[in-house]
């Protein structure tokens, strides 16, 4: 036991000075002024080590494992669904016996949706924390929760979990505590005496949910206090100034780990520093502290990597991945926000060009121990993130551009295919955000004949098909996989009929995913096509994130091209966005490094006709 001992101080001595560069400098920098920053420091090293020591034996081998093979949540095996415990199973317990159903599509990464013990009522989803050491009561225990993400690792398996970083609910204990005018604890939130310094902040900021939740503090007047509440007055900003709310939230992190989180989702990231005259979003203080917080679970849990959610341009997206001083330092995920947009976008105009602009103007062809979390959906509303810029520089006006997107995704525009609702409308501006699912976004609730249904099926699956190839973790959200429709019930539940994104969070319907094979109905058609997918991505190499990623123009409007370049050669991935027949010639195949015209999504050669590549309506193509 004494060289076991021994041996583990050894590997935690490694890591810290491994890991040493990349978490004194940001911690100097953010609290070195701080009167107890000496304190602090000393108890950060005390919680690291006392993580690590309690740290299960199972894990620890996993932490050396992955210190080995540090790109293992890049490999094209690696493909993710996100779902509600509750909606997806019903309880934690409940989950193992949906894993043979999970394991038949193919799915080796799964993301708990917020299931840590949120405030009762309204939790914004489950956003508003109220304990983050306790798993929601209606899903079970942290007993629970460990031994289900032990049963899914053993099954290769890893789980994300959501931690909320910006802000907890106003009834965490911290908060109750502040409420109480305990000054330590008020301190651990933003919070004033007066209206005077909120009001000077409030000239600079936005409005997140304008609609329920206008303006950006809340007035207590029992305690005499105006409260910063970015999201909602049940949520609180955490005061990330005070080194005290770092140390809390490194023990939050290394206790879910220690229970067998795979991948940390670091919740609202972009609002975790505020800087008076700015829109207190991604200032530089956040890639400090999320280096910061990177470097103590290479430390204490190596294994364990960070999903950071940041729903921002891509200029602001890039450097959660990691950019300048923090390149690969950083975040290892974060979501392929404008991917999404743009596929949207393309489907409604059937023109790919501004989708083949953003995408190679804005993103690199690689990064630096990080990747994109690919997706369609998810459980959050569509905002049509398309600068005016962006629509200029295809002759667009990107105000009317976003209100037809808008429109058409609605359902109200003439010819639309769609069926959603809105969300969020900003009067000001006329922006208007969308929610809706996958399968009645892409037409299939409106789908009146067999022809309309078979298209809409074709647009859920190509929509698979590129997240499939695009570079990343593809996500599918729960439901997506059997062509879910939207879920009107929402309006009758008064926790949720103020907000229309539990549209697009229905139950499991779990009669449809018996009958997933029959082949014959949209769910099972979606469902074979999915898993067929997810099969071919697995058997092929070239789609390894690591490779570099490259937009290409075909020269016709409908037709969008990524390229994947592996070792062995580029693979060229081709989507048609329209209803139509598209056709490449095979002269351009060959001029972009198309050896063989093998389709790697079907496993078979392509066979050209009239020297050209032919592409049905809404067809895609992985080509070698």
């Amino acid at each position: 036991m004494a060289r076991t001992t021994a041996s583990g101080d050894v590997i935690f001595g490694l890591r810290a000075a491994r890991s040493a560069n990349d978490l004194w400098p940001m911690l100097e920098a953010l609290y070195g002024d701080h009167p107890h920053y000496t304190a602090f420091r000393a108890d950060l090293e005390t919680a690291l080590r006392q993580g690590w020591k309690a740290r299960p034996a199972d894990l620890k081998l996993l932490d050396l494992k992955r210190d080995l093979e540090p790109e293992w949540f890049q490999r094209p095996e690696m493909a993710g669904y996100v779902f509600y415990i509750d909606r997806f199973a019903g309880t934690l317990a409940d989950v193992p016996g949906k894993l043979d159903y999970l394991e038949d599509l193919g799915i080796t990464y799964v993301h708990f949706m917020p299931c840590l013990k949120p405030r009762p009522g309204d939790s914004d989803g489950g956003y508003s924390v109220m304990d983050y050491g306790a798993i929601n009561p209606a899903y079970g225990t942290m007993e629970d929760f460990k031994a289900v993400s032990t049963l899914l690792r053993q099954r290769g398996i890893s789980v994300c979990v959501d931690l909320v970083l910006n802000h907890t609910a106003k009834e965490h204990d911290w908060a109750l505590r502040a409420r109480a005018g305990d000054p330590a604890y008020q301190d651990y939130y933003l919070m004033f005496d007066s209206p005077d310094l909120p009001d000077a902040y409030e000239r600079s900021l936005v409005e997140v949910f304008p609609d329920n939740a206008p303006g950006n503090f809340t007035h207590y007047p029992e305690i005499g206090k105006w409260v910063w509440t970015t999201f909602n007055e049940h949520q609180w900003d955490l005061n990330w100034a005070n080194p005290q709310v770092f140390l809390e939230i490194v023990k939050v992190m290394l206790n879910l780990a220690n229970h067998g989180a795979d991948v940390l989702r670091l919740d609202a990231v972009a609002f975790m520093w505020k800087r008076m005259g700015t829109r207190c979003q991604s200032e530089p203080e956040v890639h400090m502290i999320l280096q910061a917080l990177r470097a103590c679970c290479r430390i204490a849990c190596p294994a364990v990597i960070h999903l950071e959610e940041a729903i921002v341009s891509p200029q602001e997206m890039l450097p959660y991945l990691g950019r300048g001083k923090h390149d690969g330092k950083e975040g290892n995920l974060a979501y392929h926000n404008s991917l999404m947009v743009q596929f949207w976008g393309a489907l409604a105009t059937r023109d790919t060009r501004l989708m083949a602009h953003v995408l190679a103007s804005h993103f690199p062809d690689r990064l630096t121990n990080a990747t994109y979390a690919t997706y369609i959906r998810c459980h959050d509303d569509i905002g049509w993130a398309i600068t005016d810029e962006d629509a200029a520089a295809l002759h667009l006006s990107g105000p009317a551009h976003r209100a037809y997107l808008s429109d058409f995704y609605e359902g109200g525009f003439p010819g639309s295919f769609a069926q959603g609702a809105p969300f969020q409308v900003n009067e000001e501006t006329g922006d208007k955000r969308i929610s809706g699912s996958f399968a009645s976004l892409a037409g299939l609730e409106r789908a009146a004949t067999p022809a309309e249904t078979a298209i809409a099926v074709q647009r859920i699956l190509m929509g698979h098909a590129l997240i499939a190839a695009f570079g990343g973790i593809p996500l599918i959200y729960m439901g997506d996989e059997l062509a879910l429709l939207n879920d009107y019930s929402y309006r009758d539940q008064p926790d949720h009929a103020h907000d229309s994104r539990w549209l697009h969070r229905p139950r499991m319907d779990w009669s449809l995913a018996e009958g997933r094979h029959g082949g014959d109905t949209p769910s099972s058609q979606v469902f074979l096509g999915v898993r067929h997918i997810l099969a071919r991505r697995r058997a092929t190499a070239g789609l390894h994130a690591a490779h570099p990623t490259r937009i290409l123009p075909t020269g016709r409007d409908p037709v969008f091209c990524v390229q994947r370049q592996a070792p062995e050669g580029w693979l060229t991935c081709l989507f048609n966005f329209s209803e139509h027949w598209q056709h490449l010639p095979s002269a351009w195949l060959r001029s972009h490094g198309v050896r063989e015209a093998y389709d790697a999504l079907s496993d078979a050669k392509v066979t050209l006709h009239d020297d050209q590549l032919a592409l049905p309506p809404l067809g895609r193509v992985w080509l070698r």
